[in-house]
């Protein structure tokens, strides 16, 4: 009898079974058991539990059997098995742990939502699936809007995982990663919360920190600029580890970095520059001259007694000449200086308000006509006789604002056109941005040709090509050409004493040259995004800059070692104009949502916000002699008076009027009067209502003139220019 027994459906396993029928010629169907799933198995042991009266174990195995799938695993509810929709909740999970946190760690902790929001929506377009990536853009970009607007609006172009390898933010973001300082508390509680809650999310956004941040746990207190730790470390001068302080990625807009925060305390020179020994002796004699032939009136200083009063000597708080070189003074620097010191000592004074009655200050408003918005800057010139514009179509255009000719020394050919009152500089190969003429001053009366002429000979200009050209205002050609930005440059400015001059532009640097020098002697190198408005010092030793797009800061840069010495946070919009005040003590910066924002230079502090100008940019700011007036221009086509010294009152956020037409926006007495301010359409419908803060001391609008220059002249005059825009 042979030991080996035939195997069948009823010996062994069935795949045994399932092969000898195969070997055999494959009689018969498979039995069923084969294809028994386990939901089938477990009815049957449960059936043959209830059978043999184990009720216990019978619903257990129920219990135990509704978590499991269709292969008899445990089922785990993770947010992972949600598919795209796990980025969303995981976000939902962390928004809701971080707002309801401690004050104390609010700050810090809502630093993580940005770079989480980013990884989110570029993982979900890399793996494909758009539309989903557009649902979570539209369900959690708007807390983001209010300071990352410009990177939202390049987001928001990336549609296909090709886009994120054609993008260069989406590069920077995917190929470095996000660097995030926290306190060692803080991180802790991160770190817990989101192990606690893996299943609910937690998991997903460990897995993006893991894999697109780097977060360093560092021993200093939470992040508060407002904090007990912030303001006793600037007390005493402590100074954190830059590695701790590090934020964020470089190229990539943060807000702002700790160590700006921090370190806004650097000691500033801010008294005027000494004028040289022998030019301030030069200038005493010629003043005793004028004294002699104009003795004062009866009460009034002479001009002696008032330069003596005014003289700029050497102090501790003043710059020193030797750490910024000028050129030896000439007899033109000596009538410049007399001129200065007569048109001070005569001119309309500003005193502060009193009573609530302003200052009565006449406006001079140049409108340009037949534009056809080409024009893309305005500037008028010290002694307030030449006005240039830049335009679009790549030229420069000089008048004289009282008519008369604008002679060139060079002779003039036979082709030549007869000199006129205006003068075309042609040269650039795009389109000028800014021009900025020679400091100069209006001369004495009735002085002949052996007196130095004090008009502007010089004239700069920028381009988007790229380049700054130097003019002379006395052949009407082109002298120099300044190459080495990296792409446009917005803006140009002469230094208050000549010479030098400041650019900005694409490549988000801040340059300085000199005039004999055709590179450039400071690179300023810290903005996150282009610059676009550049302002100097009154004493020449600091320059400002604003940046717009995500950066939305302003920096004070030192001329003599150009490190930056100040940052000043608070604008929510571009920057459209910077202006240091004649004391040097007061900066003002205006933006595109209608606010300015006044600085305490020494500080580096907020003094205060100014409300009144519409939307759409305030383009050009301008202080008194006396530094207690502001005049403003901008967008919304009005020019507007603020009153420096007056205090923001916190309990009065001002007067809010519609902005349904433009002389309606600048009615500001109509409610006092008893007049509600109606909309100037009419039956229109009502515009967006704008606040005007107390401080406003008066509006002029014009009909359809946007506002591209207003400036304070010497004597306290308001010039302004606009062009007309039907």
């Amino acid at each position: 009898m042979s030991s080996h027994q035939p195997q069948g459906p009823g010996n062994g396993p069935p795949s045994a079974g399932m092969g000898m029928q195969h070997q055999s010629g494959g009689q018969g169907p498979a039995p069923p058991a084969q294809n028994m799933s386990s939901q089938n198995l477990n009815q049957i042991v449960i059936e043959y539990l209830v059978k043999k009266g184990y009720n216990r174990t019978e619903q257990m195995l129920r219990q135990e059997s509704q978590n499991l799938d269709k292969e008899g695993k445990p089922i785990t509810e993770r947010v992972e098995d949600l598919g795209t929709a796990k980025y969303s909740k995981a976000f939902r999970l962390l928004t809701g742990w971080v707002e309801q946190n401690l004050d104390v760690y609010k700050y810090e902790l809502r630093r993580l939502l940005w770079p989480m929001f980013v990884y989110s929506y570029l993982q979900l377009i890399v793996d494909g699936f758009s539309s989903d990536g557009e649902n979570f853009f539209h369900d959690f970009s708007p807390p983001f809007e209010k300071v990352h607007q410009d990177e939202l609006q390049i987001l928001q172009t990336i549609k296909l995982p090709q886009h994120v390898l054609e993008n260069a933010t989406a590069q920077l973001y995917r190929n470095n990663k996000y660097r995030l300082p926290l306190n060692t508390h803080v991180y802790f509680n991160l770190i817990t919360f989101l192990e606690t809650n893996g299943k609910a999310g937690g998991t997903v956004i460990l897995g993006l920190l893991e894999t697109f941040c780097s977060i360093t746990a560092t021993t200093r207190g939470p992040i508060d600029q407002f904090s007990f730790e912030a303001i006793i470390k600037q007390s005493v001068g402590s100074n954190e580890n830059v590695a701790d302080l590090q934020e964020g990625i470089p190229g990539a807009f943060t807000g702002i970095t700790n160590r700006d925060i921090m370190n806004n305390n650097a000691i500033l020179r801010l008294g005027m520059m000494p004028l040289e020994p022998d030019l301030a002796n030069d200038v005493r004699a010629e003043l005793e001259d004028e004294d002699m032939k104009q003795p004062p009136e009866p009460g009034q200083s002479s001009y002696v007694e008032f330069f003596d009063q005014i003289k700029r000597e050497d102090s501790a708080d003043a710059p020193n000449r030797n750490e910024i070189p000028l050129p030896p003074s000439r007899a033109r620097d000596v009538v410049m200086e007399v001129q200065k010191i007569k048109e001070n000592r005569d001119r309309f004074k500003i005193e502060s308000r009193t009573g609530g009655i302003g200052p009565a200050v006449s406006i001079c408003m140049f409108t340009f006509h037949n534009t056809l918005d080409t024009i893309t800057s305005i500037e008028f010139s010290d002694d307030n006789n030449l006005v240039a514009v830049g335009t679009e179509e790549s030229y420069i255009r000089v008048w004289h604002l009282h008519g008369e000719i604008l002679e060139s020394a060079l002779q003039s050919g036979p082709n030549d056109p007869p000199p006129s009152s205006s003068r075309r500089l042609i040269g650039h190969s795009a389109s000028v941005y800014s021009v900025s003429f020679s400091p100069s001053i209006a001369g004495p009366e009735g002085a002949d040709d052996t007196v130095a002429s004090t008009a502007p000979k010089l004239l700069l200009s920028c381009s988007s090509d790229k380049t700054i050209r130097l003019w002379s205002l006395e052949t009407w050609t082109c002298l120099v050409v300044y190459k080495g930005h990296e792409g446009p440059v917005w803006n140009v400015r002469w230094s208050p004493f000549g010479h030098y001059f400041a650019t900005c532009g694409w490549d988000k640097t801040v340059r300085v040259w000199g005039q004999d020098h055709i590179s450039y002697l400071r690179m300023m190198i810290g903005h996150d995004s282009s610059v676009s408005q550049i302002a100097w010092h009154p004493n020449g030793a600091y320059v400002f800059s604003a940046s717009d797009q995500m950066d939305k800061s302003v920096r004070m840069w030192s001329f003599v070692t150009g490190d930056c010495v100040r940052v000043f946070t608070g604008h929510t919009d571009f920057i459209g104009a910077v202006e240091c005040s004649p004391s040097g003590k007061i900066l003002a910066s205006g933006d595109g949502a209608g606010n300015i924002i006044l600085w305490d230079l020494a500080k580096g502090t907020m003094i205060k916000r100014c409300k009144g100008h519409g939307k759409g940019g305030i383009w050009s700011l301008s202080f008194s002699v006396e530094s207690n007036v502001l005049v403003s221009g901008g967008a919304d086509g009005t020019v507007r008076l603020w009153d420096v010294e007056l205090p923001s009152d916190p309990f009065k956020d001002g007067e809010v009027i519609g902005t349904s037409g433009a002389t309606d926006a600048t009615r500001i007495g109509s409610q006092a009067s008893g007049q509600p301010a109606a909309a100037a359409g009419g039956g229109k419908k009502k515009g967006k209502d704008t606040t005007i803060t107390p401080d406003q001391i008066s509006a002029f609008p014009t009909k359809k003139s946007p506002i591209y220059k207003v400036k304070f002249t010497r004597m306290n005059l308001i010039m302004a220019g606009g062009c007309y825009l039907p």
